[in-house]
């Protein structure tokens, strides 16, 4: 195979001179496999729980980080909870949320009471800039 030392040269010229990177993705920090993200024109959410997979009857954490789109402005507040939409019911715990900082936020208190489909609800910002997000899991 013929070598091309001025595509080298050019790829190297690029390292040095600050071209830039690849954005990361958003929470990419957060353990996996356990990381989701849901996103909105506005922003990503990206979330892990501190254990998986999650266990019914356990307490388990949520870890967050937002990450607003384009000149979109980091919501000042984020509420957490999760409920099973086929029976109707919540849970029997409600989380708290702190903020960490930086958009990221640790919600506690979660427990998952019985096996089924949970729907992960995130309130985001208030009044007129409020906005839902939600995401799906099965817990067995």
């Amino acid at each position: 195979m013929k070598r091309r030392p001025a595509l080298v040269l050019a790829l190297g010229l690029a390292a040095l001179t600050g071209a830039p990177a690849l954005a990361a993705e958003c929470g990419a920090e957060l353990k996996a496999p356990a990381r989701q993200i849901v996103r909105s024109a506005a922003i990503e959410l990206a979330f892990a729980p501190n254990r998986w997979p999650i266990s019914v009857g356990e307490h388990f954490e949520l870890n967050l980080q937002l990450c607003p789109k384009g000149s979109a402005a980091l919501p000042t507040r984020l509420l957490v909870d999760a409920h099973m939409p086929l029976h109707r019911h919540g849970m029997n715990y409600r989380a708290t949320v702190k903020a960490l900082g930086n958009g990221r936020f640790v919600a506690t208190g979660l427990m998952f009471h019985m096996p089924g489909r949970w729907q992960f609800v995130f309130d985001l910002g208030e009044g007129a800039t409020a906005q839902r997000l939600t995401s799906d899991l099965d817990v067995q």
